[in-house]
Formats: structure tokens, C-alpha cells, sequence
């Protein structure tokens, strides 16, 4: 899923304040990974971080992905056949009520309702069922480079790094195309920004559902969420769910379905 990918086009190719500019193909990634690390180093990544940008591809996939975007201009009404939207609430209601402590404490904590918690996950993943299968640390370090966003995906490609450093992921660790990670698609920047260790292991990892929805729900609390307010559009709390998505469908989507779920 993508997170906030469609705010903003460059109007032009961002250098950055880079020696090396960004690029539309993979001819210069490797030249632009070398001055990128020094920017890296200065934001504070370290070794492993470091090791790991040394070590990543130009990840052709995302790039694809990135110039082939189509369901976010579907009605609503398609968008939500598409994605399954029946299904997922079917299975939400069920999820939830298989577990109501879980996700009554959460909202204890958050503020945030059970069913925008399980739609959002229904919605990024299948509730796990299917987590990406890209290099996490590659595809948001090309889009990095990538000429069309990099100003916006450099702040994530230096959040990947640092969670390279923390330990939350490796080289290894696969997401979707657009290096988004964990049960719930955080963007890496937004990951290490919000990311709750729930367990109590000492480790914030994004594959354990645990983890992944208590960090959801940090992210929509911190981003304004109003405990008891509605989450409709118009409503107060319907500019948090925007915050997760830049897509009106997508938004549209996860209101309704989550009033069904909570229903």
C-alpha cells in the first residue's frame, strides 16, 4: 500500500544539496549512493545503516509499481469491490470479537476504535496475510533517488537505515514496493517515528501484530485522533485518517468499513 505517495509531484529533478543528482534510470544509483551515505552519516545512521545502503539495488519492481498507480482513481464504489472491502469486514468482526481485550485496550491507551485499527490492517495487508515481497531497504532507497519524490522518501530512506541500526529490520527484511514494512505498510521514516514496542521485548518489530497495531494506533493518536469523536467524513477525526493515506478512496474506504466493523 502506498502511504501519502500521490501528494507531490517535483515539478523538477531535486538534487538535494547532493554532488550526485537523482536520476530516472538506474545509471547513476551507485554514484548517488556514495554521496547519499555521507548525507546519511551526518542524519546520524551508523555502521550497520551505512553497510546496509552499500549493499542495497536499484529496485526496477518499485520503480514500475511507482509509474503504474491506477486503483486510487476508481470510484468508491469499485475501489472498495476491488479491494475486498465485504471480505475485509467480515473477517474484522470476527478478528474482533475472537479477541476484544486486545483491542479494547488499545483504544484504552490510543483512543483509537477496534475498527479503524482492523480495517486499516484488512486493508495494507490482509490482516498479514501478505506483507510485500520487496527488499525493503533497496525500494525505498531508489525511490530516494528517484527524480519524481525524492525529497519526499529521502527523510524514509534514512528512517530504513536507522532502523537497520535499531535492529527492527535487515537487508532481509521484505515489504511492498514502496519499501512500506510490517502488518500495517509503515513508510520507514513514519516507523521509526512512531513505532511502539508493545511486547516489552526491547524491539519494535512491525511483523508482530502486537507491535504493528499498538504503532498504528500511536501513529493516529499522535496525529490528532480525538478518543470518542467520530471518524466520518466531516467529523473531527476523519483528518487523522487522512494523515495514514493521501487517497480519498482509500480514506472513504477505511471510515466506512471500520463503522461496519465497530457496528
Amino acid at each position: 500500500m502506498l502511504r501519502i505517495l500521490t501528494l507531490t509531484l517535483a515539478l523538477s529533478a531535486p538534487t538535494l544539496g547532493l554532488a550526485a543528482p537523482c536520476g530516472n534510470t538506474s545509471a547513476g544509483f551507485e554514484a548517488w549512493k556514495a554521496d547519499f551515505a555521507k548525507q546519511a552519516k551526518k542524519s546520524g545512521v551508523k555502521k550497520k545503516g551505512l553497510q546496509a545502503l552499500a549493499q542495497t539495488q536499484y529496485a526496477t519492481g518499485t520503480i514500475a509499481a511507482d509509474r503504474n498507480q491506477k486503483s486510487f482513481k476508481y470510484s468508491l464504489d469499485k475501489f472498495m469491490r476491488v479491494r475486498g472491502a465485504d471480505t475485509i469486514v467480515a473477517q474484522g468482526r470476527k478478528r474482533k470479537a475472537r479477541n476484544p481485550d486486545f483491542y479494547a485496550a488499545l483504544e484504552r491507551q490510543y483512543g483509537v476504535p477496534a475498527g479503524v485499527l482492523i480495517a486499516i490492517h484488512g486493508m495494507e495487508t490482509g490482516f498479514g496475510g501478505f506483507m510485500g515481497d520487496s527488499q525493503v531497504v533497496s525500494a525505498i532507497t531508489t525511490l530516494a533517488y528517484d527524480c519524481r519524490r525524492s525529497e519526499f522518501f529521502i527523510p524514509h530512506a534514512i528512517g530504513a537505515l536507522k532502523l537497520v541500526d535499531q535492529g527492527s529490520i535487515t537487508m532481509a527484511t521484505k515489504g511492498a514496493k514502496h519499501g512500506e514494512l510490517g502488518h500495517t505498510q509503515f513508510l520507514p521514516g513514519n516507523a521509526l517515528t512512531y513505532g511502539v514496542d508493545a511486547t516489552g521485548d526491547r524491539r519494535v518489530d512491525f511483523y508482530n501484530m502486537t507491535d504493528a497495531l499498538a504503532s498504528t494506533a500511536n501513529f493516529l493518536r499522535k496525529k490528532g485522533w480525538k478518543p470518542g469523536r467520530g471518524y466520518q467524513p466531516g467529523q473531527p477525526n476523519f483528518k487523522v485518517i487522512q494523515q495514514w493515506n493521501a487517497a480519498s478512496v482509500y480514506q472513504q474506504s477505511i471510515a466506512i468499513m471500520a463503522a461496519r466493523i465497530d457496528g
